[in-house]
């Protein structure tokens, strides 16, 4: 059974697809926080925003892999056959297998991960956007996208220059500084064009 805690229908925000309509898979749980504010101080991973602890949010709840598919294919329009699903958390990693991919196939679901990268993924995902988070070892050093959070302390975008993706991406972190973050996340782009600045339009248009 696989453990989720939202699914939702949405365009997607931010990185190479902003602006595409989606399905969000929320799976609850993560390697570098419990997702308790109470252990904030203990998490990897300090500014997470999102909540991916327990099941209890939109479509939550335990699923097997056909049922899973199976909603998520009943929130896209029936008009409209190329389904589209990002997997993100939490870290998706710690659930995504290659039966639950296998399924996803089956239905025709076009399947995109979002993960930090610590942690093998199965084969056959059509999109990996990796997302780093500093002091943590990066083992996904192939796919799409890298998409990472700026500034981050002892992570500089220069660590990430040699991995083999496609895009490269610059997201403001989101913090009471983001004003500043955004301006300089701007300026390192502009000096550094090898990497592309990505915003998190969501919040600015107030949709999940």
């Amino acid at each position: 059974m696989y453990k989720i805690k939202e699914i939702y229908y949405t365009i997607q925000g931010e990185g190479f697809h902003a602006g595409r309509p989606a399905v969000f898979c929320r799976f609850s749980g993560c390697n570098l926080w419990s997702g308790r504010e109470a252990d904030r101080d203990k998490a990897i991973c300090k500014f997470c925003d999102t909540d991916f602890w327990g099941t209890d949010g939109r479509l939550g709840g335990r699923y097997d892999a056909v049922l899973l598919a199976e909603t998520i294919k009943s929130l896209w329009p029936s008009d409209s056959k190329n389904i589209f699903v990002v997997c993100t958390g939490g870290e998706p990693a710690l659930q995504m297998d290659a039966a639950l991919l296998s399924t996803f196939k089956k239905f025709h679901i076009e399947v995109a991960i979002e993960t930090n990268g610590t942690l093998p993924l199965p084969e056959g995902i059509d999109w990996i956007c990796v997302s780093p988070k500093s002091n943590t070892e990066i083992i996904v050093t192939k796919g799409d996208e890298v998409k990472l959070v700026f500034p981050q302390k002892e992570n500089m975008p220069k660590d990430y220059e040699h991995l083999d993706f496609s895009h490269f991406y610059l997201q403001p972190l989101d913090d009471p500084f983001r004003m500043q973050h955004t301006e300089e996340t701007i300026h390192y782009c502009l000096q550094h064009p090898f990497w592309k600045l990505s915003v998190q339009t969501h919040k600015y248009l107030g949709i999940d």
